[in-house]
């Protein structure tokens, strides 16, 4: 069905574009938002990618996904504003055993969904622009290192350091917003 659409599109339909910035703007959004941190940017990010994406469809050879495609563009157009703005986030990994992996998921789990959806939340947008878009990738859009290598331009071996040390990460954070939350509610 895309591919029909993708040749609607270079046969002159551009309403037939719409399909795609329906079905993905929501994820492309979320992408952009886990790189800039700023809602703004990340909307002007994922038009400028959506921009792009109508302008170059005739480039897309179709030997992955269009969500794939898309989701580079978003990733790339992303990093261009960051590095723009010389963005930088102090690099900070606290270790945590494996009791205090097992306490944080006791505690979000006795939380209501829409609770954990904000915890987690928070924690993915105090994460690094790089930790956050995979961690998004593997884990939320549940896509593959093949993908993610394609959206990213990342290594393999890069991407599994960055969830490895992405995931502890967002855990700390986890952890000290729930130590939070605890001590609030006592």
């Amino acid at each position: 069905m895309e591919s029909e659409l993708i040749q609607k599109v270079l046969e002159g339909d551009a309403n037939a574009f719409r399909y795609f910035i329906e079905k993905y703007r929501d994820m492309a959004y979320t992408l952009a938002m886990s790189i800039v941190k700023d809602a703004p940017i990340a909307e002007e990010v994922t038009q400028d990618a959506f921009l792009k994406a109508y302008r170059s469809l005739d480039k897309f050879e179709q030997r992955s996904k269009f969500s794939t495609w898309l989701y580079k563009i978003v990733t790339n157009e992303g990093l261009k504003h960051l590095r723009k703005k010389e963005f930088k986030y102090a690099e900070d990994i606290t270790e945590l055993n494996n009791i205090e992996y097992s306490e944080i998921n006791e505690s979000i789990s006795g939380l209501t969904e829409q609770e954990q959806k904000y915890y987690i939340n928070r924690s993915l947008e105090r994460l690094l622009p790089n930790d956050c878009l995979v961690l998004r990738l593997f884990y939320l859009d549940e896509r593959s290192l093949k993908e993610i290598r394609e959206i990213t331009g990342f290594s393999n071996t890069n991407i599994k350091t960055i969830l490895h040390r992405a995931r502890k990460r967002f855990y700390a954070f986890l952890k000290e917003d729930l130590k939070h939350e605890v001590k609030s509610i006592i």
